[in-house]
């Protein structure tokens, strides 16, 4: 069994052909530039969403395919995607998982991004495929790797008020993709992957513990947290992560997780989490 493993350049796309390579399995990966994901240890092809010739090419010979959503306009990946899902119908991908998202799919900037995702999720189920979706939580790597803007500031403070977010990680995911892409329980389900939902307090304090910081929370409105982003990022991406964190508020990302279920186990505890980064 070949399984390909899209947008391998990225944190994601690699994460998940390491996980399945450490279980013996034969992966290809696929990268828009190939030149940028020669440390993996597998072949690597072609693969840009916006080249339909290529991704046929690419997926020659492929059983199973994992399809990472990607970070573009939204609107523009819809048909991206459809690009992918054509291509690996075209030449007898038998099964595709797709990595979509949690989030409001109304009423904050995030939602189109969200929307993008659902629709890509009708496509897929459309397909004549066999098929799988996992719909991930929001990655907490981003606020470890923020750890030396926290310290400057002695907080964390954006718009998600008293709202729970369930939080995961890049190398979680993917062991639970693993076993979408291998396991036949799992045809024709969507899950959602996350751990135990926590409050912007509690990932202070688990800050605090991993990092010895004295972090406190702070609130703000949706207004002035999307100014701060953008004025330190872009308008796009700061305007999105906005609305990730007005979603958190709103409840959005307080669900329960399917991650025992795929897995066989649950998702590792946020305490194991943050100790595992103080040792």
């Amino acid at each position: 069994m070949i399984i390909a493993v899209t947008a391998v350049s990225g944190h994601l796309g690699a994460t998940i052909a390491s996980e399945l390579t450490g279980r013996d399995e034969t992966v290809i990966g696929l990268a828009r530039t190939p030149k940028n994901a020669t440390d993996l240890n597998i072949e690597v092809r072609p693969g840009d969403y916006a080249d339909p010739a290529q991704l046929e090419d690419s997926l020659e010979g492929v059983d199973r395919l994992l399809l990472v959503s990607g970070n573009g306009d939204p609107a523009a990946r819809i048909d991206q995607h459809r690009n992918v899902i054509a291509a690996a119908k075209a030449v007898g991908v038998e099964r595709i998982v797709y990595t979509s998202v949690q989030g409001p799919e109304t009423g904050t900037a995030f939602s189109p991004v969200v929307d993008s995702n659902r629709k890509t999720e009708a496509d897929i189920r459309a397909s004549g495929m066999s098929w799988v979706i996992g719909r991930n939580g929001i990655y907490i790597e981003p606020d470890i790797e923020y750890i030396d803007s926290y310290r400057k500031t002695g907080e964390i403070a954006n718009c998600a008020g008293d709202g729970r977010c369930g939080y995961t990680t890049r190398g979680e995911l993917a062991v639970a993709y693993a076993h979408m892409l291998t396991a036949p329980q799992h045809l024709g389900q969507t899950y959602n992957l996350h751990g135990t939902p926590i409050t912007q307090a509690e990932l202070a304090t688990y800050m605090n513990r991993a990092f010895h910081t004295d972090l406190k929370f702070r609130g703000m409105s949706v207004e002035d947290y999307r100014a701060d982003r953008v004025a330190e990022l872009d308008p796009f991406i700061g305007t999105v992560i906005a609305g990730i964190y007005e979603g958190i508020r709103n409840g959005a990302y307080d669900r329960s997780s399917d991650f025992e279920a795929v897995t066989g186990r649950p998702h590792l505890s946020w305490r194991d989490y943050f100790a595992s980064l103080k040792s």
